[in-house]
């Protein structure tokens, strides 16, 4: 069962001989509710960064180079999904838009043999004095996730 408030937007790319061209995120797809601010960040192969949740905002998250695997844990108290965990294999291999609510944890880690770049729109500005951002463990028991590859 999918997390309760998360959507995912499969990107569609027209590719010709000079390349190709994709929308990534329009104000009518129905994802954010407003905009904040547009991030971008580069993680090192096998690096896990995790796991951490917003009390007011929204997080979209777009993988455009690399490979990662998204984690999201509900914490949510009122959710029809509270204590429930997604996960999604994002990135150039599969390029995916996905919107985490707030009050989901979310984290990743990098898959594969090089470096997995990340741009991520947010519904609020980062405030510095005020971070909306809390910090849960990677290894959090109550989360419990294992982040080992399963070698099937």
């Amino acid at each position: 069962m999918k997390i309760e408030g998360v959507k995912s937007k499969k990107l569609i790319k027209y590719c010709d001989d000079r390349g190709f061209f994709a929308e990534v995120l329009r104000d009518d797809d129905g994802l954010l509710s407003n905009f904040g601010q547009i991030s971008w960040s580069t993680s090192y192969p096998g690096v896990i960064k995790a796991f951490h949740y917003h009390e007011e905002q929204d997080d979209i998250w777009f993988f455009p180079s690399g490979n990662a695997q998204a984690v999201l844990y509900d914490l949510r108290e009122n959710s029809s999904t509270k204590g429930q965990t997604n996960v999604y294999y994002m990135g150039e291999h599969n390029p995916l838009i996905l919107l985490i609510p707030k009050g989901v944890a979310h984290g990743y880690r990098v898959l594969g043999e090089k470096p997995a770049t990340i741009i991520y729109c947010t519904t609020k500005s980062y405030n510095p004095i005020q971070p909306d951002e809390k910090r849960i463990p990677w290894n959090d028991k109550e989360i419990n996730f294992d982040w080992d590859t399963k070698y099937r």
